[in-house]
């Protein structure tokens, strides 16, 4: 019989999870599978938890959680000599991620995919020494997903963020960055920064352009510039609410290596976690070293497209 590690966040989103838990063991069961059931405990348990369990015991590890859990369960992954697949329950807040690969929102249809979908080699990212699933950040709002605590997420959903990220419009930090992609280096004032792989961000589609894919080896950075004056901010903030990004006030492109240098350290955050504060930072995407499983019908909507 197959092994199937469980590894779930019981604090996530709203505590859905829990009274669903027994349907969502037997479906993984009907599959042919052992379960092992693990709740996390604590900050980074998932982490320790994947890293400490032996491959040859398990055939699959699921999770699920918000975007913390699934980043922690994905580094702990990146960070062994045999990597599993992965199956994903999202239970947390926004779940830009699983939107983007067509994971399903219902608990026992997210839970079917996790074990009956099909293996999709994803891209995944390199931050120094550290791991992001969909997206590292710095700058504007970014520090709200984590200093959001998370029974008021869990009250308030989504309007959460946006309630905490409204306290700092009128406080914003600005940064003098120089970045190099691809044999070209800028340097420039920033308010926010992002680089992704992902179709949406916060809730909104759409924000880092429309033609994403998964497994191009291809991240799409987003380089928001300081407004001079508050109709500059003013046509910043219209222009991200109409999720047009090609505006002469951002830098947009793709790239598979970027490196980030400032005077100072700024604070960046990966996939909605405290990423550290760092003067230097390389990110590098890792293509198609993520295995994740996703439903068959979109599985060629999230490839490149052959030529």
């Amino acid at each position: 019989m197959k092994r199937l590690l469980f590894i779930y966040n019981p604090h996530a989103g709203k505590e859905l999870l829990k009274p669903k838990l027994s349907d969502i063991v037997d479906i993984f069961v009907k599959a042919g599978y052992e379960v092992v059931i693990y709740p996390t405990q604590s900050y980074r348990d998932a982490y320790r938890k994947v890293q400490e369990c032996k491959s040859e015991e398990y055939d699959l590890v699921v999770c699920s959680g918000g975007d913390g859990t699934l980043d922690e369960v994905v580094t702990g992954m990146m960070q062994r000599t045999k990597r599993l697949p992965i199956g994903y329950i999202p239970t947390g807040t926004t779940n830009d991620f699983a939107n983007s690969l067509h994971i399903p929102k219902q608990l026992l249809e997210a839970a079917d995919n996790a074990v009956n979908g099909k293996v999709f080699p994803c891209d995944v990212g390199g931050f120094n020494d550290d791991v992001f699933v969909y997206i590292a950040a710095f700058g504007l709002f970014t520090d709200v997903s984590y200093e959001t605590r998370q029974e008021v997420k869990n009250v308030l959903g989504h309007l959460a963020y946006v309630l905490e990220g409204t306290k700092r419009l009128f406080n914003i930090p600005s940064y003098r960055i120089k970045f190099t992609h691809d044999g070209e280096s800028i340097e420039d004032e920033f308010v926010f920064g992002m680089v992704t792989n992902s179709r949406s961000v916060g809730g909104f589609r759409n924000m880092i352009g429309k033609q994403v894919v998964f497994d191009d080896g291809l991240f799409e950075v987003t380089l928001i510039k300081t407004p001079k004056n508050p109709l500059e901010l003013q046509e910043i903030v219209a222009a991200l609410l109409i999720e047009q990004i090609d505006t002469k006030y951002m830098y947009t492109f793709k790239s598979g290596e970027i490196i980030f240098e400032s005077l100072e350290e700024i604070p960046w955050t990966l996939d909605g976690e405290y990423g550290g504060s760092h003067d230097e930072v390389i990110i590098q995407n890792y293509k198609q070293q993520l295995s994740i499983m996703v439903p068959e019908k979109h599985i060629e909507a999230l490839r490149t497209r052959k030529k």
